[in-house]
């Protein structure tokens, strides 16, 4: 049985890896991994029912270890693509405030179960036979939990095995959560410097920045020399919004003209007067 699990276990991660779940991944991908995830989930409960375990220590490994593994990637996948589909269409701020209850829902889970949490984080065993062996149909020391369609049935759950799977997974869930709302605000805080600098334009002559984009790029400084001219000349149309035209014509003429590099010196000149200020109003 627990090569059977941890079969199931290497077939999950794989699949993880190859759609790179495990990274940054759709909506559609998290409902897939759900889809893929549950009929090998239920085709273990069917052999966990009708399996006898040779002995106590081995159904606490399987409820204690293997199993909350396997249902914490169900549980994650299915969190993870219900938020998504549930995320309002709203501004940013109502989105935030999404994402900040669902990370809320977290704390209050782990406030619930924190006697299992530190149970586990400690690595104790000393009532693994309490919370990862089943106990009769009926009786008192059953623990009361929170159920959901793969996990309702007594002969396939202790009921802590489930709340374990739910901290495994809410780990996860939280890292999601904290990475989704790190990508809101970046792609905030990209919209509003996109915004600021389109408002840039180059108001000086074209073959003053077509001399300034060669110098640049002759040094060697821009990717480390790793840059074609032309490459860079649309990225300073771009940058500056001005259409640079034939920028090689005029280079031609620059190279003819008697002051080959007049705009670079005016430049430093410009940038030696200022200097010379700064130091004379101290």
């Amino acid at each position: 049985m627990k090569r059977f699990a941890e079969e199931i276990l290497a077939k999950i991660d794989a699949e993880i890896r190859l759609r790179d779940c495990d990274v940054d991944f759709a909506m559609d991908n998290a409902l897939y991994m759900v889809r893929f995830i549950a009929p090998m989930y239920e085709q273990l409960r069917e052999m966990i029912v009708s399996y006898s375990f040779p002995s106590a220590e081995d159904e606490i490994c399987f409820f204690k270890e293997l199993k909350p593994e396997i249902l914490s990637k169900y549980i994650y996948f299915s969190k993870v693509y219900h938020i998504e589909l549930k995320c309002p269409d709203g501004s940013n701020d109502c989105i935030r405030e999404y994402l900040s209850t669902e990370l809320d829902k977290l704390t209050y889970f782990f406030r619930n179960n924190i006697e299992l949490y530190q149970y586990i984080r400690s690595q104790s065993t000393h009532l693994d036979h309490f919370y990862f062996t089943r106990k009769p149909i009926g009786t008192s020391t059953m623990p009361s939990f929170e159920s959901f369609q793969y996990d309702a049935d007594p002969l396939f759950s202790t009921g802590y095995d489930y709340k374990l799977a739910k901290i495994l997974s809410n780990k996860h869930l939280k890292v999601y959560l904290e990475n989704r709302m790190v990508k809101l605000n970046n792609t905030e805080y990209k919209a509003v410097r996109s915004s600021k600098f389109n408002s840039m334009c180059f108001t000086g002559k074209k073959n003053a920045l077509i001399e300034l984009g060669y110098a640049l790029v002759s040094s060697g400084d821009i990717n480390h020399g790793n840059i074609e001219i032309k490459e860079f000349m649309e990225y300073l149309s771009s940058v500056f919004n001005i259409d640079l035209g034939d920028y090689y014509d005029a280079y031609i003429a620059m190279k003819e003209r008697k002051d080959q590099t007049a705009y670079l010196k005016l430049l430093a000149e410009k940038l030696s007067k200022r200097m010379r200020e700064d130091d004379n109003k101290r």
